[in-house]
């Protein structure tokens, strides 16, 4: 029997394997490969790896874990979990089952793509989420973004740290009048209408078509799709989660403990709202630590 299942092998499952390992707990990480920011050619913000492909640092973390006889990485999927603390078992995708006396649900989350032409091939480069993963590199351009909901006020405000050319796509969302003459004193003007297609030019520059037939360009647009768990392990095990404007979340405590004794998570299942690999890290690592702790005798 294992101490710690990973169920996720991303930023987070690593940096938890990782903890356990150097402590020389027995863990085994279950991944399937599909990292949520496979989409994105470099990766910022990270401290040490600034400006690296993700898949990179990923393939150089899995390098370095391999030096810890206790840690086992696995390519397979999960499909269910069941028993409780000090005797969880996870059936595989293929049929075997492992035990574990704690696990860590670390499988992140996957993006909805709307159903906009365009909107899915574009996504992770002239389409992205976050100004501190990407906004540095695309300072100063003019910034497009897709509302989603009231909290696409708060983000074009935060966007104009990195630029004073936004422009906001209504998207058929009905804004209120107190808002858009916040954006007008901003000097953000608001563009009418449904998105019906996107294309692009030179990798980046997507250039938006509504359904009035008017073409808008920019340099970069910012979308928050929805988005929901990569699995649904959480939910076969009742554990308790919150609502967010883009999707569920798992709801843990200080020492990242889900509501069932002995499951904890990290990264983007439990934070969708912040999608930073550098959040996914920290999390990760403490909930490898905490899982550590809570088998002390």
């Amino acid at each position: 029997m294992d101490d710690v299942i990973i169920i996720g092998g991303s930023f987070a499952g690593l940096a938890a394997a990782l903890q356990l390992g150097r402590a020389r707990r027995k863990v085994t990480v279950l991944d399937t490969g599909l990292p949520r920011n496979r989409f994105a050619g470099h990766s910022h913000g990270m401290l040490g790896h600034d400006h690296k492909p993700p898949l990179d640092i990923l393939a150089e973390a899995r390098r370095q874990l391999a030096r810890y006889p206790a840690i086992s990485l696995v390519n397979a999927r999960a499909d269910k979990v069941s028993g409780g603390i000090d005797d969880f078992s996870v059936l595989m995708g293929d049929g075997e089952s492992l035990g574990a006396r704690r696990l860590i649900l670390s499988y992140g989350i996957t993006d909805q793509m709307p159903d906009v032409p365009g909107f899915a091939e574009s996504w992770g480069t002239s389409i992205v989420p976050c100004p501190y993963c990407d906004g540095f590199e695309v300072a100063g351009q003019h910034w497009g973004l897709v509302w989603s909901g009231p909290q696409s006020h708060n983000q074009a405000r935060l966007f104009h740290d990195w630029t004073d050319r936004l422009t906001v796509f209504a998207d058929g969302h009905d804004i209120p009048t107190d808002i858009r003459a916040d954006l007008e004193r901003r000097n953000t003007p608001i563009v009418d209408g449904r998105i019906t297609e996107i294309t692009r030019r030179s990798g980046r520059n997507p250039t938006l078509k509504l359904a009035s037939g008017r073409d808008v360009a920019v340099d970069i647009l910012f979308a928050h799709p929805r988005n929901k768990p990569s699995a649904g392990l959480h939910e076969s095990l009742g554990l308790a989660t919150a609502a967010t404007p883009l999707g569920i979340v798992l709801k843990v405590d200080e020492r990242r403990e889900t509501s069932m004794p002995g499951i904890y998570a990290a990264g983007d299942l439990t934070n969708p709202m912040i999608p930073s690999v550098t959040t996914a890290s920290w999390q990760g690592a403490m909930a490898g630590i905490f899982a550590q702790q809570s088998m002390l005798v």
